[in-house]
């Protein structure tokens, strides 16, 4: 036999094997393309306790169907109200990124797990939670409320906190989509509806709670009438009071009839009992004990009006109120928190021991 042809099965073998290690290469080469991409991922957050450190704003909004909370006043340390909203949503939207804007955070990073601010710990501590810097000037870019920006002047402004937050939540929503809360809303489940506003009561919209696709016509409206009919000296007036005027000019305003929600121009407006079931004049029965607490069957969240609050009343531990019992069950991290700071707060200083 000619000798090629008896080395032949051996060159053969030598090919496969060749053959072999580069699909094995291309295999681990693709992976780890895929794994870098993960990281850009809603998936990623039961994986990757540390992938939202690395991350801009625009990379997690880009992502879409953020849940989006705003502090528009100068404070860094979230109180537990706040903490509480953050994390329920946490809880119930696993899969998707909750971001907290703070006005008060200047630098572009979000603060770390090892910050002397307890609320950021807990909170940067969640795989799905990112903690941003709010940038107006940034925010209002491309948006009808960018010169509206640059001709007020806030220190004359009455009310400048709510209508500053009045005209973020309206831009972040246009731009990237998602779902705006506030950070008096605690979430017990998923909402449904991708495009929708939620009736404080028949007739009349809140702006506490919205959310709509990126690009959508109806939210470019709501910032054009901003600008249009802007008076900030009237409380409301670019808040609920501007959602309820523009959702009015699509559709004819009904009273809900039991659980029903009502639909127009295929924007969901929801009744009542989805995020107000307690109205604002009965706020304060969410710090009183109940008999039986109730059951929220109908609600995807509760608002727990911390405007009329004013801040006075707060949950205690060991208290039995309703907004105690919806700790508990909602943002166990928090209340566990709230427990730890009373018994430090409990226990007797230096000054104390003889």
């Amino acid at each position: 036999q000619h000798p090629c042809r008896r080395h032949a099965p051996k060159r053969s073998r030598r090919e496969r094997m060749l053959r072999k290690i580069q699909i094995c290469l291309c295999f681990c080469f693709v992976s780890g393309i895929l794994y870098e991409i993960s990281l850009l991922s809603s998936c990623v957050f039961s994986y990757l306790p540390m992938a939202q450190h690395y991350l801009t704003p625009e990379q997690v909004l880009n992502l879409g169907k953020s849940i989006i909370f705003l502090e528009t006043t100068e404070r860094l340390e979230p109180p537990p109200l706040v903490s509480c909203s953050v994390e329920s949503a946490a809880r119930i939207y696993q899969d998707r990124p909750i971001i907290l804007f703070l006005r008060g955070l200047t630098n572009e990073t979000a603060l770390d797990m090892n910050t002397s601010y307890a609320a950021f710990s807990l909170l940067s501590s969640m795989k799905n939670v990112f903690i941003f810097p709010l940038q107006m000037e940034t925010v209002f870019q491309e948006t009808p409320l960018l010169q509206w920006y640059n001709q007020v002047v806030p220190e004359q402004e009455k009310n400048w906190v709510h209508v500053s937050s009045d005209a973020s939540r309206l831009a972040l929503i246009w731009k990237y989509g998602g779902i705006y809360m506030d950070t008096d809303v605690i979430s017990i489940r998923p909402i449904p509806q991708e495009s929708f506003l939620a009736a404080q009561k028949s007739r009349f919209s809140s702006n506490g709670i919205f959310g709509f696709p990126a690009r959508h016509k109806f939210v470019w409206d709501c910032m054009e009438n901003f600008v249009l009919k802007y008076n900030g000296n009237i409380w409301g007036n670019q808040g609920p009071f501007l959602m309820t005027r523009m959702l009015k000019t699509l559709c004819n305003l009904t009273d809900f009839q039991g659980t029903e929600d009502h639909s127009c121009q295929n924007i969901s407006f929801l009744n009542p009992q989805r995020f107000y079931p307690i109205p604002y004049p009965a706020w304060s029965r969410y710090y009183q004990v109940w008999d039986k607490s109730p059951s929220f069957n109908h609600s995807y969240a509760l608002h727990l009006w911390n405007f009329m609050n004013r801040n006075r009343k707060v949950v205690v531990a060991g208290s039995n109120t309703l907004a105690e019992k919806l700790y508990k069950t909602y943002c166990p991290s928090t209340y566990e928190d709230l427990i730890r700071n009373a018994k430090h707060r409990d226990l007797p200083g230096p000054e104390d021991v003889e």
